[in-house]
């Protein structure tokens, strides 16, 4: 392998020109270069993809470990009260409803993440369809 095969930054595909290999074998009407660089934009927006889906992820597990941090706080300020317990019933509700609240932007964070991931993915096969249907148009 030749040091201009290499690849200098972290995520460039590949180490190895494969548009290289293949142009060797010449075949008629097939454009080695055009099915290679389809392929590293497929890699390269499933990449971005799961990137944002893990960030997205990795969000939602930050807010639920906060919430949870802040119902412990809650509950042991409550505990406290003296009048706690005459307290119960309105208490009981008003977790309740924070419970839901909470469930309800755990919710839409985990829809935005995943929307956000299929996206990319989706613009993508748009592009290899649109290829698709340009194949073997060549503008002269």
């Amino acid at each position: 392998m030749t040091d201009d095969s290499k690849s200098g930054k972290a995520g460039d595909m590949p180490l190895f020109d494969f548009t290289k290999m293949l142009s060797q074998f010449r075949i008629p009407g097939v454009d080695f270069a055009a099915i290679v660089d389809r392929e590293r934009k497929n890699i390269e927006a499933l990449t971005a993809a799961n990137r944002i889906a893990f960030e997205g992820w990795q969000a939602l597990v930050r807010r639920q470990s906060e919430i949870l941090q802040d119902a412990m706080r809650q509950a042991v300020a409550d505990a406290s009260q003296e009048d706690a317990l005459k307290k119960r019933a309105d208490l009981a509700k008003e977790r309740f409803e924070g419970a839901l609240n909470n469930m309800r932007e755990l919710a839409e964070m985990a829809t935005k993440s995943q929307k956000d991931a299929f996206d990319i993915v989706r613009k993508r096969v748009e592009e290899n369809m649109e290829g698709f249907r340009n194949f073997g148009k060549k503008s002269d």
